[in-house]
């Protein structure tokens, strides 16, 4: 058996050897043999298979290199963008701090006494005292109970010792905090005070026979010797008979304290000789 198979290996290693080599000899073209074509066929195929291969990788390759750097490139315009957008809120803010002061030098052309503006620089508001810390002291001028007003209104007073470069406002809305006022329309002399409230002061001392309407305009009197007559407190917003001779009013206030950020302050332009006339 074993015989045999050899015997058949051997007849087909002989028949495979003879058409190799007529192969060779056989011409299929003008100058080519039946081998040659049949060699670059498969040799040809071959390179064919690794060219494409090659280029698929080298595709990828592109496709990874192109990738990263399209990211690259989105990352900096998202930096971009950021940069973009913060500078626009610095322009914003710039505005309307510019907007803010032109409407304070405005104020100060109209108004008939010394003032210097000052900026908010801290804020302390509770159920029980509501004030703002300012960067103007003693060396500008500021002084005890000296009158803080905005270009909508008035704002409070100075309390306390105010130090060489930063003083403290009690606003209006504070609940221990008072100014003389009147009605615009009728002229009749009240009291606005602070409550707990920040929205909400109130109006007391006017009679029940006053005619007192929603909408009123309720300015300051300059009674009490702070502030300026003629300066807008608010408007009121609702009118009740009180317990005794007195009407119960609650205004609105004009000024929108959360949002301070820059202020009139009436300065003394001899500071040395108020703080000698006080000590004497």
């Amino acid at each position: 058996m074993e015989q045999r198979q050899r015997t058949g290996y051997l007849v087909l290693a002989v028949v495979l050897g003879h058409v190799i080599l007529i192969s060779a000899q056989v011409n299929a073209g003008p100058s080519t043999s039946v081998l040659e074509n049949v060699t670059f066929g498969v040799f040809s195929e071959f390179q064919r298979l690794l060219t494409t291969g090659q280029d698929s990788v080298a595709g990828v390759w592109s496709g990874y290199v192109g990738l990263r750097e399209l990211r690259a490139e989105n990352e900096e315009l998202v930096g971009t963008v950021a940069e973009l957008e913060l500078a626009l809120q610095e322009q914003r803010a710039l505005a309307r701090r510019a907007e803010g002061l032109t409407r304070l030098l405005e104020m100060r052309d109209a108004v008939a006494l010394p003032t210097a503006s000052a900026r908010v620089i801290a804020a302390d508001a509770t159920s029980y005292f509501r004030t703002l810390t300012l960067d103007l002291g003693t060396e500008d001028g500021v002084y005890t109970d000296a009158a803080v007003l905005a270009p909508t209104g008035v704002v409070g007073r100075i309390v306390g010792t105010p130090g060489r470069r930063a003083s403290r406002v009690q606003l209006l809305i504070d609940r221990n905090a008072a100014a003389g006022a009147r009605l615009e329309r009728t002229r009749a002399l009240g009291v606005v005070l602070g409550g707990d409230d920040e929205a909400t002061l109130r109006m007391e001392y006017l009679s029940n026979l006053e005619d007192v309407r929603v909408g009123d305009h309720v300015v300051t009197s300059g009674t009490e010797g702070i502030y300026p007559s003629g300066f807008t407190i608010g408007a009121v917003t609702a009118v009740a008979p009180g317990t005794g001779l007195h009407l119960v009013i609650w205004v609105e206030p004009v000024v929108e304290f959360p949002k301070l950020e820059e202020v009139l302050v009436v300065i003394d332009e001899q500071p040395g000789l108020r703080a000698r006339t006080v000590d004497e």
